[in-house]
């Protein structure tokens, strides 16, 4: 069975399709799954349950690259992780719930044999239950005055606490827990100078808006759609085999695609829920709404309708319900019924059209002037359109490159930093053609499954697309293709990689299976399974799985404090390696990596901001374990004053004082922004004017343009 094999985020499996999903045979055992306990809620079975359950155990088990089988060791592992993930904050069931549940604990594997999601349903039944109950509860504490001179202390680590025994305990957890979220609603208001409302006016209003905020919360909750347990259950099973196999729900498989492409067909709008409403959050610039000029931030909408039909009341509707009721094609119009902040209540007619999220997209500028003058891209993620339905018009990662360097060849800078930070991954094709935009030819790196079969992706393409010098940026969250990309150049002697610290670690590959092949008729949607099937390796050998990327020279890590990288999740897929290919290091380069680190160490030691990143990521780290909070009003105030002057005292104050870099913007053609697009790029360009790692990776590239 072939795969279209693409990192992190991926399109689809190729036309041949998934290996067909054995039918259950013959009548179920006596050790097959018996019927629930009699005190434990259900609902009724979705029509699709059968081939989903079917469908992912069947390719968990054959296709995965690990191929483990569904047992009852796999099986207890699967309850320990949904119960994880049915109620994380232990706020909704009791400990005599738990038990109940646990019945099911080594016959899940038992219920997907025979494509039952029984479990699923159960626990989807019960947490509903619970959550009215709760819902009750919370509104009865928010009702009255919550007693803030009582000495006391709130866990604020769930995974600190057991489930609680009785209705009374798990009251007076939420109660805390209410208590907590009050004070710092108060607190917010005590920051306010304009504020002169007393403590007790405070305390009220406070209340006033957490019962509205809880009640808008639980009311969402209620409406769990058809699919909801299935995936709560399935994604709970997938992440048994690896972090990055996951079950996708219609809905989620919308947001994916639209995600890789970068564009969508709607209003050009960014929504939020807003207690009981769905308010506008952003107004994206040149959009529909943006043309329109009516819809503004902050106004609510009450209901959405489709042109020529009756509107829909999206008062406590889920949020990706209501975005989907406005998403739309290109051309067509819709509705909504507004209520603005002055309370006029207000219909508005908006036609559809492409929105393009510009902050998915590569971006350039020129930093410096002169002979000293560099280029800069910004790569946020490797993307394309896979929808099927590409546009001519869509954009892909390795053109967006390939014309800034071309400006970039244009003006002749002798060199370039590419920053990868906080790039998630892509397409594996676009790591492979961009890092041959840098090399003249060979392999970029090679792919395993798990039965030892190999592929290696290459740039056959004789020459490059510019020959200058290249730093390559990275930090923690720097993934998958990131790693692909920033491996291959580092290996190649091409280019030098700064970063603060090994990236992410994400060495795999998956392929997005439609499940909707399992069955030859139509049927509402069943989603997809992003399976992990392969494991990638560099030019040399190594996986980047697990260990990551180690930059050439290390800068001070303005995250430190947080466990965060492929090496901190659970169940992750291990480091390995293979044979090394056959490859030509790139011959042009001058520069000595330990003279240039030499000097970059010596100019971040002068630095006062590193210095001070370095100490306030010791202070984090050592208030991340402190989780106990009190709940006395003096007591949690005076705490909250001390960690403000603590941070105060320790922050470097990036956004403070004059630019470090002179930085001049492009447009998406490569030319120097102008008008509107100068306009939307004016944010980004302030931040990377004072961005010290960027100021830093200029020097760096300074240094190896002045060896040549």
């Amino acid at each position: 069975m072939r795969w279209l094999p693409l990192v992190l985020l991926i399109a689809a499996c190729n036309s041949a399709g998934p290996s067909p999903v054995p039918a259950a045979s013959g009548t179920p055992s006596a050790s097959a799954s018996p019927a629930p306990a009699p005190d434990l809620p259900s609902t009724p079975a979705d029509p699709r349950e059968p081939l989903l359950a079917g469908g992912v155990a069947y390719m968990l088990e054959n296709q995965h690259l690990r191929s483990h089988p569904i047992d009852d060791q796999l099986s207890r592992a699967v309850f320990a992780e949904y119960l994880e993930r049915l109620d994380p904050a232990k706020l909704f069931l009791r400990a005599d719930h738990v038990k109940k549940l646990r019945y099911y604990e080594d016959k899940i594997d038992d219920q997907l044999s025979e494509r039952s999601l029984e479990l699923a349903r159960i626990g989807s039944a019960l947490l509903a239950e619970r959550r009215a109950a709760m819902a009750k509860v919370v509104a009865d504490l928010l009702s009255r005055p919550l007693d803030f001179t009582v000495e006391e202390t709130v866990e604020s680590d769930p995974d600190k606490l057991s489930f609680a025994a009785t209705d009374a305990e798990l009251t007076d957890r939420w109660r805390k827990q209410l208590k907590l979220q009050v004070l710092e609603r108060i607190d917010r208001m005590e920051q306010d100078k304009k504020n002169t409302l007393s403590f007790a006016e405070r305390e009220a209003k406070a209340r006033e808006e957490l019962a509205a905020s809880w009640s808008g919360r639980f009311s969402r909750w209620s409406k769990v759609t058809p699919l909801e347990p299935a995936e709560l259950f399935l994604n709970a099973l997938a992440s048994l085999y690896d972090p990055h196999t996951a079950y996708l729900a219609p809905s989620d498989e919308e947001n994916f695609n639209i995600a890789m492409s970068g564009q969508l067909e709607g209003i050009g709008a960014v929504l939020r829920e807003d207690d009981h409403y769905i308010s506008v959050q952003e107004i994206i610039p040149g959009g529909a709404s943006w043309r329109q000029g009516k819809l503004q931030v902050g106004d609510l909408i009450l209901a959405v309708a489709q042109d020529g039909e009756a509107p829909v009341d999206v008062t406590d509707m889920r949020i990706d319900q209501a975005v989907k009721m406005i998403r739309g094609p290109k051309g067509t119009v819709v509705r909504l019924t507004t209520k603005k902040p002055d309370g006029r209540v207000e219909t508005i007619a908006i036609t559809r059209d492409v929105v393009v999220v510009e902050e998915s997209y590569a971006r350039g500028a020129i930093l410096g002037k002169g002979k000293r003058a560099m280029g800069y891209i910004h790569l946020p993620s490797f993307y394309d359109d896979i929808s099927g339905n590409a546009r001519k018009t869509a954009r892909n990662a390795t053109d967006d490159v390939r014309a800034l360097l071309a400006e970039f060849r244009r003006r002749k800078l002798p060199g370039v930093i590419l920053d990868l930070r906080n790039n998630g991954g892509g397409l594996l094709s676009h790591a492979g053609s961009i890092t041959g935009l840098f090399i003249d030819s060979g392999p970029v790196v090679q792919t395993r499954y798990s039965d030892g079969r190999s592929e290696v992706v290459s740039d056959d393409d004789p020459g490059v697309a510019y020959d200058g010098e290249l730093v390559i940026l990275t930090n923690r969250f720097s993934a998958s293709a990131s790693e692909i990309l920033a491996g291959a150049l580092q290996d190649y002697g091409r280019a030098v990689v700064v970063g603060t610290g090994p990236t992410h670690g994400k060495g795999t590959v998956q392929a997005l299976v439609d499940l909707d092949r399992l069955r030859n008729q139509g049927g509402d949607p069943l989603g997809v399974l992003k399976l992990t099937v392969q494991q990638f390796f560099g030019v040399d050998g190594d996986s980047t799985q697990w260990r990551g990327v180690e930059p050439d020279i290390s800068l001070p890590d303005p995250v430190s404090h947080l466990e965060a990288g492929e090496r901190y999740l659970d169940h992750a897929i291990p480091w390995s390696e293979v044979d090394a290919l056959a490859y030509t290091p790139w011959s042009r380069r001058s520069w000595k990596l330990d003279e240039l680190a030499a000097r970059s160490a010596a100019r971040v030691g002068k630095q006062p901001a590193f210095g001070k990143l370095k100490a306030l990521g010791a202070y984090l780290e050592a208030r991340r374990k402190q989780t106990v909070v009190p709940l006395e009003k003096q007591a949690w105030s005076l705490n909250r004053q001390r960690e403000r002057a603590e941070l105060e005292a320790l922050s470097p104050k990036l956004d403070d004082g004059p630019a470090r870099i002179e930085v001049v913007v492009l447009d998406s053609s490569g030319k120097v922004a102008t008008g509107e697009a100068a306009k939307r790029l004016e944010t980004w360009r302030k931040e990377i004017a004072r961005d010290p790692w960027l100021e830093e990776s200029l020097h760096i590239l300074r240094d190896m343009v002045a060896a040549r």
